[in-house]
Order: C-alpha cells, then structure tokens, then sequence
C-alpha cells in the first residue's frame, strides 16, 4: 500500500518579529496524511529561527499539490536567507557537540 502525503506552504517570518526587522519566507512540508493546520503549526514552531511565543510568526497555511511542494522545495534551496540559516544552524550544533 502507498502512503499518502499532504503538502503544505508555510509563510513565516523570521528576525524581529514587532520591530519591522521581519522577512517572510515561505517553506515546504510534506506531511503524513492524517497531519491537520495545528500539526503543521507545530512543526513550523519548532524549526529553526522561527519565533516560538509570537503569534505573528505564522503568517499563513495552506495545503498545495505535489507540483507546487516540489517547485516550492527547489525555491528554497535558492533562498539566500534560508541558506545563511541553515549554515548557521549547522555550526552552531557542530559547536555544541564537540
């Protein structure tokens, strides 16, 4: 049996959130198919840089094709902000472990 995917765009906004420093980004999941709006809520809470207490972090959600996930996918590997995140997170973990 195939197992079924839901796909979401995010749009979030990283930096200071409430000091106009804010830029909204849009990311992609791929979720199992029970996952509902609050699941995905929670998953973007917890992702890196993310505010976790501001209800102004979520701009929006919404669930998009297959199509759409994998074109969306491709624009953040482009995204210069995501790409300095992403490298930042990883020094950043292989500092802590060592």
């Amino acid at each position: 049996m195939k197992m079924q995917y839901k796909y979401w765009k995010v749009i979030c906004r990283y930096g200071h959130v409430g000091r106009r420093k804010d830029i909204s980004i849009s990311r992609y999941l791929e979720t199992e198919n029970n996952f509902n709006l609050i699941d995905v809520l929670n998953i973007v809470s917890t992702m890196p840089g993310v505010k976790k207490k501001s209800i102004f972090s979520i701009v929006s959600a919404e669930l998009i094709t297959k199509e759409q996930y994998d074109k969306g996918k491709e624009e953040e590997k482009e995204n210069f902000y995501l790409q300095k995140l992403m490298s930042y997170e990883t020094r950043n973990n292989e500092n802590t472990l060592k």
